[in-house]
């Protein structure tokens, strides 16, 4: 099924090129999206970076969809919750996840090795 489609009911963006994207200065009437709440296709999104998350771990072959696992977002912090089949592939999902702009850190504390 894929992260994103499991989590946010939401399929891959065709333009994926934009969400890659940083987020370009907004005109000065309109004050700018915060890199945390930036959605996939560039607007502004309360769980963008949790979604942009899940479509990077899509897009890493390396990283199969985990339906035990869970991301979330506090802030820029992003949140995994559940269970990882390996600390392996946990330590590629934090490495991955770290690498998305607008995370400044990634809490794997709520997930457990099973």
């Amino acid at each position: 099924m894929g992260w994103l489609k499991r989590l946010f009911g939401m399929e891959k963006p065709q333009a994926r090129q934009q969400a890659q994207a940083a987020p370009v200065a907004a005109p000065s009437a309109e004050p700018s999206i915060p890199p945390e709440r930036v959605g996939l296709s560039g607007e502004y999104d309360q769980s963008g970076l949790a979604k942009r998350v899940a479509l990077a771990f899509d897009e890493d072959p390396d990283i199969d969809d985990v339906d035990t696992l869970y991301v979330a977002q506090t802030g820029s912090t992003v949140v995994l919750k559940g269970t990882a089949p390996s600390q392996q592939i946990l330590n590629k999902m934090i490495a991955t996840a770290q690498k998305v702009h607008g995370a400044t850190s990634v809490d794997a504390d709520q997930v457990s090795i099973g």
